[in-house]
């Protein structure tokens, strides 16, 4: 695949081999970002566990202080009164059994995150074939699965994001836009790796942060220190 012309001006600015540190990486990130729209700053870090074991398992969720710059769609599953508080607190779509349905058979994913309560979660279970691997299933761990939908919901529009490890040992989460600046960058960054650096499994041995790597959607992976990720 040829890369673009912006690419290769952007890649210029970025030393492959350089350990930046979370400032100067965001500076680099925000310089690098040229295109015409807003682009998504993702973050890859890999990490010193061995995903196939149960206790090296590495998940959880962090309201970002900036929010990631996204809208997102909210699917609540349920009933009654928790169905009506969910409404009230900005689900963008709400309901029960008919929206499993809805989800079948018309492969319906209009939506980002997916809260239920737990009473719903019988219902809800019938959809992780199709939930699982797209990474939507509600989960206790990550706040998704509760009966105050009203603290969810509110989490979630403010940019809580959630992060696993996935088979290869690697985080992908989105940071932000470039349109943040390097500064919210930076607290989004810090405020992300504590969590996961406190998500550190017992069973988890020698290095823990691996390799951390910043990018914009179009533009070069910058590399940070991974021994400094919270300085």
């Amino acid at each position: 695949m040829s890369k673009g012309k912006k690419y290769i001006e952007s890649a210029k600015l970025v030393d492959k081999n350089a350990l930046y540190s979370a400032a100067e990486a965001m500076e680099l990130v925000v310089k690098t970002s040229k295109a015409k729209f807003d682009e998504t700053i993702e973050l890859a870090v890999r990490l010193g566990v061995d995903p196939r074991h149960a206790d090296q398992q590495v998940r959880g969720a962090v309201v970002l202080p900036h929010g990631t710059g996204k809208t997102v769609k909210v699917l609540v599953f349920a009933k009654g009164d928790k169905a009506k508080e969910a409404e009230a607190a900005g689900a963008d779509y709400v309901g029960a059994e008919e929206l499993v349905d809805k989800i079948q058979k018309e492969n319906w994913f209009d939506f980002d995150v997916v809260v239920a309560t737990p009473d719903m979660m019988g219902v809800v279970g019938r959809l992780g074939r199709v939930l699982g691997p797209k990474g939507l299933m509600p989960n206790p761990k990550s706040g998704t699965v509760t009966f105050d939908v009203t603290k969810a919901l509110a989490d979630i529009k403010a940019g809580k994001v959630e992060y696993r490890v996935d088979k290869t040992a690697i985080i992908h989460v989105p940071l932000g836009k470039g349109s943040f600046g390097a500064e919210k960058l930076v607290d989004n960054f810090h405020t992300l790796m504590e969590a996961v650096i406190k998500a550190k499994p017992a069973a988890a041995k020698g290095q823990y942060v691996k390799s951390v790597v910043i990018s914009s959607t179009m533009g070069p992976g910058i590399k940070v220190n991974p021994t400094k990720v919270l300085e």
